[in-house]
C-alpha cells in the first residue's frame, strides 16, 4: 500500500512546519512502513542549525520515525479523528551520519509490539542507502480532546471581575 501527502494528512494531525513525512512507499498494516522525507534548504531549522553547515537536527529525524510509527497506529484506530498517537520514549538512539539539504530520507519502521493504547517500533533512517539514524520508540494513544489549562482560564475570570466592578 502507498499513501500520498493528502492521505498522510488524514492520519497525522501534524502540519507545516512539523509534518516530516512526504510520502509512504510501502505499508504493511500492523507490521511495517517505509516513508520518504525530502529534505530541502527551505526547512526552517536550517536557518540556525547550523549557519554555513546545515544539518537536520537528529531529534527531527527521530520525530520523522515517530510520525511514521504514528501512521501505523492510527491506521488501526476506527475513531482516529478523536485520538492522537503521542511519542512517549526513545531508546538506543544512534546518529550515524548527518542529514543535509538535498537528501532524501528513507524512514523504515517495524512494529515490535502494538496494543490498543500503546506501541513500540524500531526505526531506521537512511540517506542514499546508508544508515543515518536508528532508534527504538514507544508511543501511546490518547484522546484528542484537550482539557482547558487552569492558567488559561484566569485572564477571562479576571476580565469578568473587572467588568463587575
Amino acid at each position: 500500500m502507498k499513501l500520498d501527502i493528502q492521505e498522510i494528512l488524514g492520519f497525522l494531525p501534524h502540519r507545516y512546519p512539523f509534518l516530516l513525512i512526504d510520502r509512504i512507499v510501502e505499508f504493511e498494516p500492523t507490521k511495517r512502513l517505509v516513508a520518504i522525507k525530502n529534505v530541502t534548504i527551505n526547512e526552517q531549522f536550517f536557518q540556525g542549525h547550523f549557519p554555513g553547515y546545515p544539518i537536520m537536527p537528529g531529534v527531527l529525524v527521530v520525530e520523522a520515525m515517530a510520525q511514521a510509527g504514528g501512521i501505523i497506529m492510527m491506521h488501526e484506530i476506527p475513531d482516529r479523528e478523536k485520538k492522537l498517537v503521542v511519542f512517549t520514549g526513545i531508546e538506543r538512539a544512534k546518529f550515524r551520519r548527518p542529514v543535509t539539504p538535498g537528501d532524501q530520507l528513507r524512514i523504515e519502521v517495524e512494529v515490535l509490539s502494538m496494543k490498543t493504547r500503546a506501541g513500540r517500533i524500531e526505526g531506521h533512517a537512511y540517506v542514499d542507502g546508508k544508515l543515518a539514524c536508528q532508534a527504538t520508540l514507544t508511543c501511546a494513544v490518547v484522546s484528542r480532546v484537550q482539557e482547558p489549562h487552569p492558567a488559561a482560564e484566569e485572564p477571562a475570570a479576571a476580565q469578568e471581575a473587572v467588568k463587575a466592578e
